[in-house]
């Protein structure tokens, strides 16, 4: 039996390779009905394709080895209940991987930030936090976590 769980594996590994290479060509409306298939909901009208290409691989990869594992989404449950109680610092023990990449598009072009040991890399800088990183993008004072879209991502998908 174990032959055969390794063969569907490597047909479900070789279906999302090929979508995921396919995703560049594709045109706007096949992505458009991807993301519905993938999301069950239309994509805001105003996302540009340098957008829903990388969040449709996400989501076909997500769909087909799984998303976010029992015991995280729990703690992440429980991270949103304890700062609603009124905790103040509960996002801190949630700190992303390093090389974690968060991207934004933002007036027509895409801003790629990286996680790093102590901050973040925006543009080859080194930034203390996603709200400096936001302020210099935009140039004015943002908070880095909702211009990012960090804080809403976690209350649609988990409440």
């Amino acid at each position: 039996m174990g032959n055969m769980e390794n063969q569907s594996r490597s047909m479900r590994q070789q279906k999302v390779d090929r979508l995921l290479a396919e995703l560049p060509t594709m045109d706007r409306k096949s992505l458009q009905q991807l993301w519905r298939d993938i999301f069950d909901r239309k994509p805001d009208r105003t996302l540009r394709r340098e957008t829903l290409i990388p969040v449709l691989a996400y989501g076909l990869q997500e769909k087909a080895y799984g998303g976010l594992k029992k015991s995280l989404a729990s703690k992440l449950r429980e991270l949103i209940e304890e700062r609603a109680g009124g905790a103040k610092h509960a996002h801190t023990s949630l700190r992303p991987k390093i090389g974690t990449r968060y991207v934004r598009e933002y007036r027509g072009k895409l801003h790629e930030v990286t996680v790093l040991e102590s901050g973040y890399e925006y543009e080859g800088e080194a930034h203390r936090s996603l709200t400096e990183v936001a302020k210099v993008i935009t140039g004015t004072k943002r908070s880095g976590p909702v211009f990012f879209g960090l804080k809403n991502r976690v209350r649609m998908t988990l409440v």
